[in-house]
Parts: structure tokens; sequence; C-alpha cells
């Protein structure tokens, strides 16, 4: 969540740092805009989000992000491993970056097989973003394949497990996990946990 909403006050909350704005008053319906745009932040205009604060916006806008880690979404690579197709990802996957993962996600589900799709690197992924993951798991399943995550961070474990996404996308703990899982290789590492 990245507003919370009282009585007497809106509280915006960064979903990439977890900084927060607190202001008097509640504007009209979900509608935060006046909010997010009165301290340069970023982000959907309604409470559901995502949003980012005026710093991690400009650390996006460089390429970085406040932790370290990759900033605005973005596709990493495309690598072919067996039966796999392995997309990873970076930054955050919102409508802004969209249009790279459903080129990627097109590409993988056209070369046939399973598909994995690499979060370690990501922070976030809006409605948009899971949108597209489902619609590539729906055409994976048609042709009798699987799409996996590989390694999603505990936030986005917790927002597929809150959405039931974790019934259709399963995840792994690490991309070697994930790819022997699908690939039906010997997996020597530790035990991993399914999302």
């Amino acid at each position: 969540m990245s507003v919370v909403r009282g009585d007497e006050h809106t509280t915006l909350i960064c979903d990439v740092c977890g900084e927060t704005v607190v202001q008097a008053g509640s504007g009209p319906g979900g509608v935060v805009w006046e909010l997010v745009s009165d301290h340069d932040w970023t982000g959907s205009p309604l409470a559901d989000g995502p949003h980012r604060c005026a710093h991690c916006t400009l650390l996006a806008g460089s390429g970085e992000a406040s932790t370290g880690g990759p900033g605005p979404g973005g596709i990493l690579g495309i690598d072919h491993r067996g039966d796999a197709t392995v997309i990873t990802c970076a930054g955050d996957i919102d409508v802004d970056g969209a249009g790279t993962l459903r080129t990627a996600l097109l590409h993988a589900t056209d070369m046939g097989g399973h598909v994995v799709v690499d979060l370690s690197n990501v922070r976030l992924i809006d409605s948009t973003g899971l949108g597209l993951l489902v619609g590539a798991q729906r055409d994976c399943a048609e042709r009798g394949a699987t799409l996996s995550l590989a390694a999603p961070s505990p936030f986005l474990r917790t927002v597929l497990r809150t959405l039931r996404l974790d019934e259709v996308l399963p995840a792994y703990d690490s991309l070697g996990e994930a790819v022997a899982r699908v690939t039906g290789a010997e997996w020597t590492g530790a035990p991993g946990r399914r999302a």
C-alpha cells in the first residue's frame, strides 16, 4: 500500500525507500495527485500506487535507486538455457517500463519452452506488470509450458500471496533453482520454497 488515509490526515509512502509524507485532511475519493505533485513525487495519481519520493525519483532517473540497485524498469538480458528462456528484469516494473517487459515476454513465448523471469533486481511490480506476467503465463500454459519467477523479494512474495497469484506464478528462491525445476535438471542447491 502506498497511501494510508485517515479521517484527519493522509500519509504517502515511497514504495522504494519507505519515506513518508503526512498531510492534514484527505482528498476526494482515492485521488492523491495533489499530495504527490506538491512534494515532487512521481507515480500514480491514485492511492493504490506505485509512488516514489523525490529522492528515489531522481536516483531512478540516473539509473540507480536509494539502495544502490537499478532504477527504472528494464530488461538486463534474455538468455536461453536449454528448454527455458530467462528474462532478467531490473528496477520497477510499472506502467512506465511495461513496454520492455511486454516485448521480452513476447520474444520468450515465441521461442517456445518454459519462461523464467528473474526478479532478483526488481523492487516493485504494479498491476500492469503483474497483468503482463499472468498473460504470459496463460500463453505458456496453452502450449504446455510454464512461466516461473526467480528470486522475488519478500515484498513481491507478499504481493503475489495477497493477490493469490502465487497459485498461478510459481516462485523460487534463486534463478538456478527455477531453471532446474522447469527444465527437469538436477537441482543441487539448498531446498527452496515456492511462493
